[in-house]
């Protein structure tokens, strides 16, 4: 097993150890972040995801973009290339739940057609680590890094994350980071 995968699989643990109090206050406090930073507070159309693996949990950064008016779009893997598509989505399909389960274990939004992430101002993605330097490691199966490599025009990226998944050390970087 390599590093990386080690490290996946150490920090994938840890998060799903989390418990709901604890998965709460992160999710606190990363939407109060996220209120701190000119790009979120400036962006309208912003890409979001639905947590499923011990993620940050996201109800409370999207329900606050709605009610500020901002678009919502959701990643849904295109199978043809596997790069992510961003599909808008409406306060009430998100309440709703009107979402299909990806057979990788996630829900995506129903829909046949996304935008490409060069239309998004903002992207907030989950992440297993990230680095001193803001590189993100993902869970390994490089939607992510596929998806913004393809960006003509990169939209603001921020990740979200917990206290342990910082790492005080770096990882490889590639120019999509």
């Amino acid at each position: 097993m390599n590093q990386n995968s080690q490290l996946r699989k150490i920090i994938s643990q840890q998060r799903r150890k989390l418990n709901s109090q604890q998965q709460k206050m992160i999710e606190l406090r990363c939407l109060k972040q996220c209120l701190k930073h000119p790009k979120f507070l400036n962006a309208q159309k912003i890409g979001l995801y639905l947590d499923a693996f011990g993620e940050v949990k996201t109800k409370r950064l999207i329900e606050y973009c709605f009610a500020q008016g901002k678009k919502v779009y959701l990643p849904m893997i295109c199978n043809m290339n596997n790069h992510l598509v961003w599909v808008k989505i409406s306060y009430q399909q998100y309440q709703n739940k009107r979402f299909s389960l990806h057979r990788l274990g996630m829900l995506e939004p129903m829909a046949s057609r996304g935008k490409h992430v060069s239309t998004l101002d903002v992207v907030i993605m989950p992440l297993l680590a990230c680095d001193i330097k803001g590189t993100r490691m993902g869970m390994g199966g490089g939607f992510y890094d596929r998806t913004l490599a393809s960006a003509f025009q990169q939209p603001h990226r921020l990740g979200l994350a917990h206290d342990f998944q910082f790492l005080h050390t770096e990882l490889a970087r590639n120019s999509w980071d």
